[in-house]
Formats: structure tokens, C-alpha cells, sequence
């Protein structure tokens, strides 16, 4: 016959079981959720659209400029006959309106010359931006020696706008040209690489070409190259 103190020593350790945890008040069969939790989480959920509303807006007004491409701009800068093939024309175009002459700036213009510079056309123009490759500085051209000459650090750049010598990392950006009703226009900026090969606007100090096409790469709102 089993002993009794054996049989209720037994059954507690047959049950491994902990003893049940006190319901909280309100609570009924069947529920998956207190009402403590529901309210933690419907204020969770307020404290996110919250936050999005005053976040958004100000990730909004920062990222929009970077994909916000500006209309298409061009300006006449004189007759076809107003430039030789052997020296280069002042002129001073417009980038952006609304801001007096800081949205203003200079740009070197002359017909292209076949004989001299592989690759150019007669029928074409060449129009050099005057903003150093450096750190933007304006450059100018020293009809004497043939050259650009950045008066801020001492950059050189040959009569094509290759570097010669100083810290420019890349040759000066050009502007697209085209002719119409007889006039030279002058429209969007964009860079070239060490063989003038066209490519997006870059900004001074940032390196075209190769590699350098992935690790500066041009803002969305850039304009392609022609």
C-alpha cells in the first residue's frame, strides 16, 4: 500500500506546472490584449504620425532642391561673325534671374578650329566657363600667353581649358552653344574630362572621368551633356 505523504509528494512533482498568474482586472476569457497594452500602443502610434508630420515636411524642403531641375536656359551672345577661331570673345550671360549680378557670369566664346584642335568643327563654338576647377574662382584668359590663369591659386589652363599647372583637378567646365537666326546662344553648363570628352556639371574640385564618374556623381537635377 503507498504511502500517502509518497502520493502527494509525487503528484506536485509529476505537475511541473508554476501556479497561475492573478488575471488583471477586466480581463476575460479569450482576450489577446490588455487594455494597458492597446493604449500603449495606440499612443506609440500617435507619437509616430506625429513625428512624421513635423519630419517630413523639413526632409521635404532639404531634399526637393536636389532633384528640382531648373528650365532650360538660353542667351544670345552675339552674331556668328563676331568670333575668330584664333582667340576667344568676352560675354556675359545669365545663369539664374531674380539675384542681380551674382546670377551673372562671364564665359569665353570663339568658332571652333579644325586645323588646330582635332575633333572641333568650323561650323561650331566653343564656349569656356570661367569657374577655376579648383574651388570656383574666376579665371581669366591672358590673350599674350594663349593661356587661362586663375589669379586665387595660381592655376594655368591651355588655350582648350586643359590644365597646365596649379591644384585644378580637372580642365574648365564648358557651355553648350548653338546658332540661331544668326546669333550665337549659349546654353547649359557641363564638364569634360582630361580629353574633353563631355560629361554632367561637376562642382570645383570634384575630378571627371574613369572612376571618379562613380565616386562624384552629378546631382539628379544636373542637365545631361550634349
Amino acid at each position: 500500500m503507498a504511502d500517502p505523504a509518497n502520493n502527494k509528494n509525487g503528484g506536485a512533482a509529476g505537475g511541473n506546472e508554476a501556479p497561475e498568474r492573478p488575471k488583471p482586472a477586466g480581463y476575460f476569457e479569450g482576450e489577446t490584449m490588455t487594455r494597458r497594452a492597446a493604449f500603449a500602443v495606440a499612443g506609440q502610434a500617435f507619437g509616430g504620425v506625429a513625428a512624421a508630420g513635423v519630419l517630413l515636411p523639413v526632409v521635404g524642403f532639404a531634399v526637393a532642391p536636389i532633384f528640382d531641375r531648373p528650365e532650360e536656359r538660353w542667351e544670345a551672345v552675339g552674331p556668328v561673325d563676331a568670333f575668330s577661331d584664333d582667340t576667344y570673345r568676352q560675354a556675359v550671360i545669365t545663369l539664374r534671374d531674380g539675384i542681380g549680378e551674382a546670377g551673372k557670369t562671364t564665359v569665353y566664346i570663339r568658332r571652333g578650329n579644325p586645323s588646330r584642335f582635332e575633333g572641333e568643327s568650323a561650323d561650331e563654338f566653343i564656349a569656356i566657363s570661367t569657374r577655376c576647377a579648383h574651388l570656383g574662382c574666376p579665371v581669366r584668359f591672358v590673350e599674350a600667353a594663349g593661356s587661362f590663369i586663375c589669379p586665387c591659386h595660381g592655376g594655368v589652363y591651355d588655350f582648350e581649358g586643359k590644365v597646365l599647372g596649379g591644384p585644378p583637378v580637372r580642365p574648365l567646365d564648358r557651355f553648350q552653344t548653338r546658332v540661331r537666326d544668326g546669333q550665337v546662344e549659349v546654353g547649359p553648363r557641363y564638364s569634360v574630362t582630361n580629353s574633353l570628352k563631355p560629361v554632367r556639371s561637376r562642382d570645383p574640385g570634384e575630378f571627371t572621368g574613369g572612376i571618379w564618374e562613380y565616386l562624384y556623381p552629378p546631382r539628379p537635377s544636373t542637365p545631361p551633356a550634349p
